[in-house]
């Protein structure tokens, strides 16, 4: 109830500031775009180097971090690793009205997340070495997206646009995590994560969309299985899925997004689809030195298989403090019901004493400070700490107050100041 109210609250604060806002410019909103087709508020900054190649403009973004974490408790676990991707991208008018872009992501997370994944408290989702990664955050692949784009200008106000990608993000969910401004500054990923974006990487995905003045409806198809352990290749599959997503910019510091879709059989180990509901709001206002960017996200998960719905709740924040400091937030909610699934005999045994489904609560605390070192890499150093809570009913394999910490340093590709 609590989380019904802030949203509603912030949408109303959005209604009322809602402007006119200008006409829909094909390439303007290419380069606005985030993950995918989707995007931050018009008012977020966009870190990135740009060049001109002839009649073709080039944009280069990136970001790594270098983190160690350290977490307790039984099931806890320390780790030094890099969570990264590059993107580029190369975008060309096509006639009066239209403009084309091509995209390539790369991260090079199969080399610097060793063995298959780092340690993330109550995180699911996804393999590695055959069995379901409990308490583990899996490595990104290292081709993020191959996608090509393009717009139509239909009317002053009215844009059309077509996305293929062999490997690419359906308009499924809000901004992938990577990509949200909010969560520029964590280097760790929700815990929420298969709740909300995790399909930001996905196989054979088409995508139409109609945007006009304020408001921006689309539907996806692509293949709805999650990676498979070989992060180094591109995994093709039929289209077997489906999503649609309604955006609305009221005002350009503020965006708000409502996504369903059926996910075809997305976990390898576990039977049945998935149907995704989302639902996020996403603000953001110009600082001097940053913006200060904040999200309300919530995610549902179906399974045709258990007839389960599993909700998450997310809310996330980073606010720039005098140009070179960075405070960040992030508070989770997430019921979930695969932290024992590599247990079996326990996971049975847990089922049939207290139910299977568990709330976990995550609540994350960040600072970081910038250091000016590189002329075009805004690089930073930072801390974060993350409390959990948890049933009664599973303290005695988490602890009674499980909790961890990550130490970083924070590369980010920039352009000039």
């Amino acid at each position: 109830m609590f989380f019904k109210k802030i949203i509603y609250t912030l949408l109303c604060a959005a209604l009322s500031a809602a402007a006119p806002l200008a006409a829909q410019d094909p390439e303007m909103l290419l380069m606005g775009l985030a993950s995918g087709t989707s995007a931050n508020p018009a008012s977020s900054p966009m870190p990135m180097l740009m060049t001109q190649f002839g009649d073709w403009r080039a944009m280069f973004m990136g970001t790594a971090f270098v983190s160690d974490i350290q977490q307790s408790g039984p099931r806890g676990g320390d780790k030094l690793y890099s969570t990264n991707w590059f993107m580029a991208s190369a975008e060309h008018k096509v006639g009066a009205k239209g403009a084309f872009e091509t995209e390539l992501m790369l991260s090079l997370e199969p080399a610097t997340v060793t063995n298959r994944s780092y340690p993330l408290l109550f995180q699911t989702g996804e393999t590695a070495y055959g069995l379901p990664l409990t308490d583990a955050q899996h490595p990104h692949n290292f081709i993020m997206a191959l996608a090509f784009h393009y717009v139509y200008q239909l009317g002053e106000d009215t844009v059309l646009d077509a996305y293929i990608a062999p490997v690419g993000d359906p308009a499924l969910g809000p901004t992938a995590y990577p990509h949200r401004d909010s969560a520029a500054e964590l280097p760790e990923a929700p815990i929420s994560h298969h709740w909300q974006d995790s399909t930001h990487i996905s196989d054979d995905v088409v995508t139409l969309g109609i945007s006009h003045k304020k408001v921006k409806l689309e539907a996806s198809g692509f293949h709805g299985a999650e990676p498979g352990e070989n992060r180094w290749i591109v995994q093709a599959g039929p289209i077997d899925s489906w999503s649609a997503r309604f955006w609305f910019f009221p005002a350009a510091n503020w965006a708000a997004q409502v996504s369903a879709g059926r996910i075809a059989h997305p976990e390898a180990l576990e039977p049945g689809d998935q149907v995704r509901t989302t639902a996020s709001l996403h603000y953001n206002k110009p600082m001097p030195g940053g913006a200060w960017s904040s999200s309300l996200i919530w995610g549902r998960d179906h399974s045709t298989a258990t007839f389960r719905n599993l909700n998450s709740y997310l809310a996330e924040s980073v606010l720039p403090i005098r140009r070179k400091n960075w405070i960040t937030g992030r508070f989770e909610v997430v019921e979930k019901d695969e932290l024992f699934s590599n247990q079996p005999d326990l996971e049975q045994q847990l089922d049939a004493l207290y139910g299977s489904t568990f709330r976990i609560g995550a609540y994350t605390i960040g600072y970081t400070r910038d250091i000016g070192l590189f002329r075009h890499i805004q690089t930073g150093v930072g801390a974060n700490f993350t409390a959990y809570s948890l049933p009664g009913s599973i303290k005695s394999y988490y602890g009674g107050h499980p909790e961890g910490g990550n130490i970083f340093v924070r590369f980010r590709l920039v352009g000039e100041p």
